[in-house]
């Protein structure tokens, strides 16, 4: 079997998503765009042996609509007989894009390809392309009486592990330390390209808040209470709040990946080489835990332990996520997010599975493990394991 490396990571700016972020006037399509020849410049191979080019994106409508990453491509300028696909696993299709990308080169079946991802929520808003359906209810009524939003789903984790309003602060809190420290030593210099926002060059993450304290975050209202939910879910302490949830965002990220082989023959050094994937799904009601099964799966898979990893990258989509998670399998704090995650990085959904493998492979020595796993609407999760090199 093949054995599929990373030969570069690449990500934008996280810009806020909404009307004045530093990124909202710049169409998705071109973001992305900009993001795959920065990947090209900087790398000595020639796109047109690209064998296919996998983008992840969750609100597929509007500017997003018609494979972004088809379209990205041919507006970066490059060969246009390279095909694209997009794929939507919500929250995880940027890492999903990876895995593919990943399964068909260890497969045999191509030589090169570039995962990417791409989600620009201030343009087009999260739920726009549902277009005034619901199409979770034909679903929802073997979970009577019915399913729940994200939020709430994140308000059950904290209440099943127990974790109080001042633990999801602070933990909000640090995301934003490290993201600040990460930024100020120059920790994201590798893996950031600017980008053209209309004659304005974007070069550094708008969403790192560098005051935000727990004290801060203590003064901000529970954004998902709801009196019925409350009534039928009374263990309940409502205590998600915008500060300790991810950032709605802008943002695109790519990957060059290929196999081991043709790396070598190209004279390439790559950064890392994927080891190990899996998925897995649990009750979509409390929503946000699959994350634990799916790490206990890629560990088996790669034949190794938690302790033998040496940063984990959990999205934080809620604090209480990522929280669980290192409960549930006694994982240290310190190699957890350690240059901050999606609460103070944003969460451009399709794009954050892309990002965080960037920005993965980037903060590790030679040698180490990174795993990273993401948790996706409707109870799923990805999970992938690396090595860099």
């Amino acid at each position: 079997m093949e054995s599929a490396v990373i030969v570069d990571a690449v990500r934008s700016p996280v810009g806020r998503g909404k009307a004045g972020g530093g990124l909202s006037e710049v169409n998705p399509v071109e973001l992305l765009a900009q993001v795959l020849r920065a990947l090209f410049d900087r790398n000595d191979v020639d796109p047109a042996e690209v064998d296919d080019v996998v983008t992840g994106c969750v609100s597929q409508a509007k500017e997003q609509a018609g494979t972004p990453g088809r379209f990205a491509w041919l507006t970066a300028g490059l060969p246009e007989h390279v095909p694209g696909v997009t794929i939507d696993r919500r929250c995880g299709s940027g890492q999903q894009a990876v895995d593919y990308a990943a399964f068909a080169i260890m497969a045999g079946a191509q030589q090169i390809v570039v995962a990417s991802g791409v989600e620009s929520m201030s343009r087009v808003p999260m739920g726009v392309a549902r277009m005034g359906v619901d199409p979770f209810a034909p679903a929802a009524a073997r979970y009577a009486p019915g399913l729940v939003p994200q939020g709430i789903s994140a308000e059950l984790v904290a209440a099943r592990w127990k974790l109080d309003r001042e633990s999801l602060d602070r933990y909000a809190a640090e995301s934003h330390r490290r993201a600040a420290a990460a930024a100020s030593a120059g920790q994201f210099g590798d893996e950031i390209v600017p980008i053209d926002a209309g004659g304005e060059i974007i070069s550094t993450d708008e969403t790192i808040r560098v005051d935000t304290t727990p004290e801060k975050l203590a003064g901000l209202k529970p954004s998902f209470y709801d009196a019925g939910y409350a009534q039928r879910f009374p263990e309940i302490t409502w205590s998600i709040t915008a500060g300790n949830s991810s950032q709605l965002a802008d943002g695109a990220a790519a990957l060059l990946i290929m196999s081991e082989k043709r790396a070598a023959q190209l004279n390439l050094q790559p950064l890392a080489r994927l080891i190990a994937f899996a998925t897995a799904a649990q009750d979509p009601v409390t929503m946000l835990t699959a994350p634990i099964p799916a790490t206990g799966k890629v560990l088996g898979r790669a034949g190794l332990t938690l302790d033998d990893v040496a940063h984990y990258e959990v999205n934080e989509a809620f604090a209480s996520v990522p929280l669980a998670w290192q409960q549930e399998l006694g994982a240290d704090p310190a190699r957890l997010n350690p240059r901050g995650g999606a609460i103070a990085l944003g969460h451009p959904l399709g794009a954050s599975g892309a990002r965080l493998m960037t920005t993965l492979v980037h903060g590790l020595r030679p040698g180490e493990y990174g795993l990273q796993t993401m948790c996706e609407n409707g109870g799923m999760a990805n999970a992938t394991v690396l090595q860099r090199l």
